[in-house]
């Protein structure tokens, strides 16, 4: 498929008069040459990740639903007494 569209191409280009050609030296030298800019690389972490022996922090065990309380059943009650209940208290003037 890539072939076939690629000898379109040169057939379209070589139509209009020009000549297409890939040049793969100056491609290579342009990468090699470019590879030479990449930054070199540096640990992040002060440790190393591999080291058995490394000091870690230790691990605690916190819940994520410790908060929770269950809410049901609830008893009935009128719902106003329940939403004056909940509402916040008014502040006061100053």
């Amino acid at each position: 498929m890539l072939t076939l569209s690629g000898a379109k191409f040169a057939a379209a280009s070589a139509a209009r008069g020009r000549h297409v050609r890939f040049n793969w030296p100056l491609l290579a030298a342009t990468a090699l040459i470019l590879s030479g800019c990449m930054p070199a690389t540096v640990p992040v972490a002060g440790a190393d990740p591999t080291d058995p022996a490394a000091k870690v922090a230790r691990v605690g065990y916190r819940s994520t639903i410790a908060p929770y309380t269950s809410r049901r059943p609830a008893a009935p009650a009128p719902w106003r007494e329940r939403n004056d209940s909940v509402t916040p208290q008014p502040k006061q003037d100053r």
